[in-house]
């Protein structure tokens, strides 16, 4: 009996909505009563719970929703935003207000999926300006041998000094070929930064960092740098900034391919560490293969065949190694395989081209006595096992080395400076960058410009070295003169310009023998001698010129445990 006096309160209350909404009021008192019947309504249904209330909603509003349009529609509309989700009226109740429902509840999702806003982007880590109080920096970006020629000698007490390389040691050059073949070890031919100059581990506003120089600001007096190695850093790449007073480029240069397809994926160069023991690496490994049972003998001459392309003294010097130890150590410990190993130098003009007629001819009758093929001829291609020269001639290789000189890097390149014939960075007399202030080039990246009628000078160790020492004193006597801050050298008295004297040239060609030549050029009177004597004297020059005493010592015992015991043939990863 309740259920039904319910039912039949409900079917009052819907008879009063009804007259109501026929009625079409839209003053006041209809509002008003509506809203009284409709507050009647909802009592009834907070007094008989869920299923009261939906059998109210089913049974008492039967077809209201379907004329609750006109002037009391808005009776009827949603609740506002603030409370959806609350209410229990159902969504047949609110025909009117469907679609506007249904476009706040679109954009509420499109607002839940939309990316939140970018955040700002991070401020670059940097080492900002010297204050006046403090000393001036001068940011060195290299570790090859002019940077550490200047690093050795530049003034601490004038300057805070802050080197920028991806690598922390200088590898002397001259004997980098010797640790392919293990007459050397490698940690005898590297020095580290930090003993070449010990303000960088010691001083407070001195300091190395592991990276590669990426631009350069000249009018910010900035340099941008990403972090050589990021993994463990916050971000990788790890990049950063450093203000500087005075900037010296000495970051070197790369090996010349001349856009030969094929090079720079299947040949080894030979200018770092890293390019040493991947030769001897290869060529240990190429010995052992060539021992497995069932190689067809094709593949083992190809595996055992060694090709460097470039005629230079680095080719050559590397050539020499490589026949001495092959006549001494490969015959007598890789004696089933020793007939196939062959050693082949292409060049495309003569070998040894800055040295002495004579010697030259000495150097190729010695190197063809004892096992070195030359050939003459331009590489058009490089595959994975062959190389195809510009007659059509095919060579078919397991070691290919490359050694054809070296060209501006693509960092050089990228740079906004004037540049000398051959793409190099522009600098004058003193070593400076004409167009940007307080910045100063030397090494292999850097050449005289075209206005001062010098010519580029060669990419050598023996130039780098000079210019670096030059630029030392020359720094000097700008702190002397109160003008090492930035912007402050416009009237400084630089002293005399940078004047290069070659004195000579050596190159050793395997056996105990070697070419020295100590004229200033090729027409000049001087010392011009080759054979026993001249190897005597390019090992003696070479080891007075490492860098320090540690590495000296070294140098020596390994020359002599090389003398005694042979080279050693142990390949390690």
């Amino acid at each position: 009996m309740a259920a039904w006096s319910r039912i039949g309160r409900g079917a009052q209350l819907s008879q009063s909505l009804l007259r109501i909404v026929s009625e079409g009021g839209g003053g006041g008192a209809s509002a008003a009563e509506a809203a009284s019947t409709l507050r009647g309504a909802a009592s009834l249904s907070r007094g008989h719970g869920h299923h009261g209330s939906s059998s109210l909603h089913s049974l008492a509003f039967p077809g209201l929703a379907a004329r609750s349009v006109g002037a009391a529609g808005h009776l009827l509309q949603a609740p506002p935003p603030s409370s959806r989700g609350i209410g229990t009226t159902p969504p047949r109740l609110h025909p009117a207000s469907s679609a506007a429902v249904a476009a706040e509840l679109s954009d509420a999702e499109m607002r839940e999926h939309e990316a939140p806003p970018a955040p700002p982007p991070p401020r670059i880590p940097s080492l900002g300006p010297t204050r006046p109080a403090e000393k001036p920096r001068l940011v060195v970006l290299g570790t090859g041998w002019a940077a550490c020629r200047l690093l050795k000698d530049v003034d601490t007490r004038a300057y805070d000094v802050v080197c920028v390389s991806p690598r922390n040691h200088m590898v002397f050059t001259p004997l980098l070929a010797s640790t392919c073949v293990g007459t050397l070890e490698f940690r005898s031919v590297v020095e580290p930064v930090s003993r070449i100059q010990s303000a960088l581990a010691t001083r407070p506003g001195s300091y190395f960092f592991l990276a590669n120089c990426t631009g350069i600001d000249t009018r910010a007096h900035e340099v941008y740098c990403t972090a050589a190695a990021g993994e463990g850093l916050p971000s990788d790449p790890y990049q950063f900034k450093i203000a500087y007073d005075k900037l010296v480029i000495a970051s070197g240069a790369e090996p010349l391919t001349f856009n030969i397809k094929g090079v720079k994926e299947n040949a080894i160069f030979l200018r770092e560490v890293s390019h040493a023991q991947e030769i001897r690496r290869k060529l240990l490994t190429n010995l052992m293969l060539s021992e497995n049972p069932g190689l067809p003998e094709e593949e083992k001459a190809r595996l055992l065949h060694c090709v460097v392309v470039g005629g230079g003294p680095t080719g050559v010097e590397f050539s020499g190694e490589l026949s001495d130890f092959i006549m001494r150590d490969v015959r007598e410990r890789y004696a089933h395989v020793k007939d196939y190993v062959k050693v082949t130098l292409i060049e495309a003009n003569e070998i040894l081209s800055s040295f002495d007629v004579g010697l030259r001819q000495y150097a190729t009758n010695h190197l063809s006595k004892y096992g070195v093929k030359l050939v003459r001829g331009i590489v058009k291609e490089v595959k994975p096992t062959e190389i195809t020269l510009s007659d059509g001639t095919r060579v078919p290789y397991g070691l290919l080395v490359w050694s054809t000189g070296v060209g501006p890097s693509e960092f050089v390149k990228s740079l906004d400076l004037p540049k000398s014939p051959g793409g190099r960075i522009g600098v004058d007399e003193w070593l400076r960058v004409p167009s940007a202030p307080d910045v100063f080039a030397l090494g292999d990246c850097a050449g005289f410009l075209e206005q001062t009628g010098k010519p580029v000078l060669p990419a050598l160790a023996q130039v780098a070295e000079r210019e670096g020492k030059y630029l030392a004193r020359l720094l000097g006597k700008v702190a002397a003169q109160g003008a090492s801050k930035a912007h402050c050298a416009g009237k400084v008295d630089l002293g005399d310009p940078f004047v290069y004297k070659h004195i000579g040239s050596m190159a050793s060609v395997g056996r105990y023998k070697a070419l020295v030549d100590l004229r200033e050029n090729k027409d000049a009177e001087g010392v011009s001698m080759a054979g026993f004597l001249s190897w005597v004297m390019w090992r003696s020059a070479y080891l007075t010129r490492v860098v320090s005493w540690r590495n000296r010592f070294y140098v020596a015992v390994n020359w002599a445990t090389t003398l005694v015991f042979g080279r050693d043939n142990t390949r390690i990863g």
